[in-house]
């Protein structure tokens, strides 16, 4: 009986994955970026979306004439970003770590009492469902685009070509 004990817990400690049960963190958060927190000593990148760089510009109308328009550049990044700010500031974050990245940043989606943050961030337009490693949020940004909100105002480089572009440079 004792080894049958010692067996189940062999197999519940050390065979189940870590990530079997998802890790909760919880606290005010740092904002780094536009999908990047930082809660106490852990940098959580939040999954399935992908914002655009702080330094990165997009371009909206800002003068339409009869059959012209004219663009203007915009930091769309730091917009993203104080938009984060403005959500989570002085509240107490909650996130669900689902993974690590390779950047050993842990990926989770956040949330403001029940508002999942991910999705918010997607639905308004400051951030992009990144359809590489999630579909999660396909739905809310067809959503934002429909009703032209935050990027989809105007138009921009998508952040994961923005960066691959911006490392040619």
């Amino acid at each position: 009986m004792l080894k049958k004990k010692i067996k189940v817990f062999f197999l519940i400690f050390f065979l189940i994955p870590s990530n079997v049960y998802p890790e909760i963190i919880e606290g005010k958060a740092l904002v780094i970026d536009g999908d990047t927190i930082k809660i106490k000593n852990n940098k959580i990148r939040l999954s399935g979306i992908d914002a655009p760089e702080s330094n990165q510009l997009c371009k909206r109308i800002f003068l339409s004439i009869q059959f012209f328009s004219f663009n203007k550049q915009y930091p769309c990044g730091k917009i993203s970003t104080n938009k984060l700010k403005k959500l989570v500031k002085n509240e107490i974050i909650l996130c669900k770590v689902e993974n690590i990245d390779r950047y050993k940043r842990k990926l989770a989606t956040c949330f403001k009492n029940r508002l999942n943050i991910n999705s918010w961030l997607v639905r308004n337009g400051y951030a992009l469902a990144y359809v590489k490693y999630s579909k999660k949020y396909i739905l809310q940004e067809k959503e934002a685009a429909r009703d032209k909100l935050g990027l989809w105002q105007g138009t921009f480089e998508k952040p994961w070509n923005w960066r691959k572009n911006e490392k040619r440079k």
